[in-house]
């Protein structure tokens, strides 16, 4: 999450110095993905904003998502024509997340940007504030904190984990935006049965930073990366085959010019009634009325 007055002023620069940001298109850089669409949608809420982790169900009607100020917010996708791009997002519900005690928490301590569910519903939040994982049952109850990695203590404040994936193995991975130096891999923190280890990376290259991870449905690990400059955002994903040796076979499958999209931070990836993989994406508008939210849509060709 970047300082709000910062973003302004980078972004009141960029629109007087690009028309081409307010005239957002399809992306150059598609390589493997078909571009469907985005829609850009708003709630009447001062909590609403600063979207970040993403989950969604297997038919893509339905989404959760974490906000910078601690905010569970969920909602219904409606989808129309033969491509089902989002016509509309309905039925939004705002739920403030609660501390273990079932109370509020400070500010700066509800930093949430990760998200991911098991399939009985249960909610795992990565925060990058204080770093740590804490689970829900639901959006509604308190919160039940996991043990820490003792690196967690030594991360960067405000680039700790930005992302948060359930793996085909039952296990949580979760990986810090930012790995210390622009050589270093991205630490991979994985916890399974109350423990969590650390022995494997993704490779870091160009100016991106990790901001979301999803396993797709074809088990492979995808990793949305952002880059930040004078002229807006830029977008990637990457897919990574999972073996026993950690995460390889890299592959670059989408990858945008700058602007092309808002400050996307979420990521989900599922496969839609024609057999494609999609990647769904959702933006982090910073609280900044220059920025927008908006869910952001590709397909997988090969």
């Amino acid at each position: 999450m970047y300082k709000s007055y910062f973003i302004a002023l980078i972004l009141a620069v960029i629109q007087w110095v690009s028309p081409a940001f307010a005239d957002r298109t399809e992306p150059k850089l598609r390589l493997k993905t078909q571009f469907l669409g985005t829609y850009s949608w708003d709630v009447d809420d001062a909590r609403f904003g600063g979207l970040s982790g993403l989950e969604m169900n297997r038919t893509g009607s339905w989404f959760a998502a974490v906000s910078d100020l601690g905010v569970f917010v969920t909602g219904r996708i409606i989808r129309q024509g033969s491509n089902q791009r989002i016509s509309a997002v309905e039925q939004v519900a705002l739920n403030t997340m609660k501390n273990e005690d079932g109370g509020k928490m400070p500010r700066y301590f509800n930093d949430s940007e990760g998200l991911a569910m098991y399939p009985d519903g249960r909610m795992f939040v990565s925060f990058e504030g204080e770093h740590r994982v804490w689970s829900y049952p639901d959006p509604f109850s308190g919160a039940t904190a996991l043990p820490r990695h003792p690196d967690f203590d030594k991360m960067q404040k405000n680039s700790s984990l930005e992302a948060l994936a359930l793996g085909p193995d039952g296990a949580l991975y979760t990986i810090p935006e930012r790995s210390g130096t622009k050589t270093r891999p991205f630490p991979v923190y994985r916890y399974f049965e109350g423990v969590w280890s650390q022995e494997y990376g993704i490779s870091r290259s160009g100016k991106f930073l990790i901001v979301g991870a999803d396993f797709g449905p074809d088990g492979k690990l995808y990793i949305l990366e952002r880059s930040f400059g004078l002229f807006g955002f830029g977008s990637r994903v990457r897919r990574f085959d999972q073996t026993v040796d950690g995460f390889g076979n890299e592959d670059v499958i989408l990858q945008t010019d700058m602007s092309v999209h808002d400050n996307l931070e979420g990521i989900n990836v599922w496969r839609d009634s024609a057999g494609y993989i999609r990647i769904t994406m959702i933006s982090d508008d910073n609280f900044n009325f220059l920025q927008s939210t908006e869910f952001v849509e590709y397909r997988v060709l090969r």
